[in-house]
C-alpha cells in the first residue's frame, strides 16, 4: 500500500458547526498574585541572618586595625602640635580627652542597657520555674524582683502599693504571679499594645505610598527597631544602640525560624472581609500585608521584652492588632 503524496482535503460540508475566533472561550483571568508583603520579609531576612565567625574576624580585626592607626596619628599629632604650638595643642588634648570620655560614656551606656536586658531575661526564666515547679516562695522572690525592677517609676506606684498590700493573700505561685501581671503589667500591656498599632498602622501606609523598591524596606526595617525599642522601655529594658539591635535580631530570628513572618489572605481576609485583598490595589495590598507583619512582630516583642510570661492575662492576639490597627485604612472597615 502506497501513501497518497501531495494536499489532504478535508470536507467540512457535513460539519453541523465551525469555530470562529469571536466565539473562542475567553482566557481566564488569574489575577495578580496575592501580596506577601516583600518589604517585611526582606527586612526580617536583613535582621535576622546569622554573621558567620570568619565575618566576626574581620569586623573585630579592622576595628582594631582603625583604632590604632586613628589612635596613634592623633597621638602624633597632639604631640606635634604641643611642640610646635603649646597653647594649641592642649587646647586640641583637652578636646580628644573629652571625645574620649563621651566614648566611654557611651560604653557604659550600653553595658547598663545590656545589664537592664539580662535582668528581665532573668526574671523570666525565675517566673517560668516558680509556675513549672508551683514554688511560692520562688514567685515571691520572682514578685520582689518585679517591684524593685519598677520602684523608680511613677506610672508603676499604684499597682506596686496594690501588690504590696494583696500579695499575702495569695498561696499558690500562679495566683500570685497572676495578681502581679493584672496590677503591675496590665498598663504597661496597654502601652506596648498602642506603640504595635502605631507602627504597624505606620508601616502599612508608608509601604502602600512609597513606590521605591529599597525605600519600603529601609522604612519597615526602621519602624520595627523603634517599635521593639519603645516596647522594651515600656516593660523596663531601656536598651541603647546595640541593646537594640541585639534585642530585634533576637526577636526576628524567632519569627524566621518558626515561619511566622509569612502571612497572607487567610490572615487578612477574616479581619478586612472577605477577599479583601483582591479588590484592592497591588501597592495597598502588600501595605496591609507588611503592617500585618508588623503586628505580628511587635507580639513576639512584647512576649521578649514582659517580664512576667502570659498566665493570668490574656495574651495579645495578632488578628485584634491588626484589625484595630489597619481597619480603618480600608473603606468601611473601622477599628475596634
Amino acid at each position: 500500500m502506497t501513501k497518497a503524496k501531495g494536499p489532504v482535503l478535508f470536507d467540512l460540508e457535513n460539519e453541523t458547526h465551525s469555530a470562529t475566533p469571536s466565539e473562542a472561550p475567553p482566557v481566564p483571568d488569574i489575577g495578580d498574585p496575592i501580596p506577601q508583603g516583600k518589604a517585611m520579609t526582606t527586612a526580617a531576612a536583613l535582621a535576622a541572618r546569622p554573621v558567620s565567625r570568619l565575618a566576626r574576624w574581620f569586623w573585630g580585626l579592622l576595628a582594631a586595625l582603625l583604632t590604632t592607626v586613628i589612635s596613634v596619628a592623633a597621638w602624633g599629632f597632639v604631640t606635634d602640635l604641643v611642640n610646635r604650638t603649646p597653647y594649641l595643642g592642649f587646647a586640641v588634648a583637652a578636646l580628644f580627652g573629652l571625645f574620649l570620655l563621651v566614648v566611654l560614656l557611651i560604653v557604659i551606656k550600653e553595658l547598663s542597657a545590656f545589664a537592664r536586658l539580662t535582668r528581665i531575661d532573668r526574671i523570666q526564666h525565675a517566673a517560668d520555674a516558680a509556675l513549672l515547679a508551683d514554688d511560692l516562695s520562688s514567685a515571691r522572690k520572682v514578685t520582689a524582683d518585679l517591684t524593685a525592677l519598677y520602684a523608680a517609676r511613677d506610672d508603676t506606684r499604684w499597682g506596686r502599693e496594690r501588690l504590696a498590700e494583696r500579695e499575702g493573700d495569695m498561696f499558690d505561685a500562679a495566683a500570685l504571679l497572676a495578681l502581679a501581671e493584672s496590677d503591675l503589667l496590665a498598663p504597661l500591656d496597654k502601652a506596648a499594645r498602642r506603640e504595635v498599632e502605631a507602627a504597624a498602622r505606620q508601616v502599612a501606609t508608608v509601604t502602600a505610598l512609597v513606590p521605591l523598591a529599597l525605600a519600603d524596606v529601609a522604612a519597615a526595617l526602621g519602624s520595627n527597631l523603634r517599635m521593639i525599642r519603645r516596647i522594651a522601655e515600656i516593660y523596663g529594658g531601656r536598651s541603647g544602640t546595640l541593646g537594640s539591635w541585639r534585642l530585634t535580631r533576637a526577636v526576628l530570628s524567632h519569627l524566621v525560624a518558626t515561619g511566622a513572618v509569612a502571612v497572607g489572605d487567610d490572615l487578612i481576609e477574616p479581619i478586612l472581609g472577605g477577599s479583601i485583598l483582591s479588590r484592592l490595589s497591588r501597592r495597598f495590598g502588600e501595605g496591609l500585608v507588611n503592617g500585618a507583619l508588623t503586628a505580628r512582630v511587635g507580639v513576639a516583642a512584647i512576649e521578649v521584652c514582659r517580664p512576667l510570661p502570659f498566665t493570668g492575662t490574656k495574651r495579645p492576639s495578632v488578628r485584634s492588632i491588626i484589625k484595630s490597627a489597619l481597619g480603618g485604612l480600608v473603606p468601611g472597615k473601622g477599628g475596634d
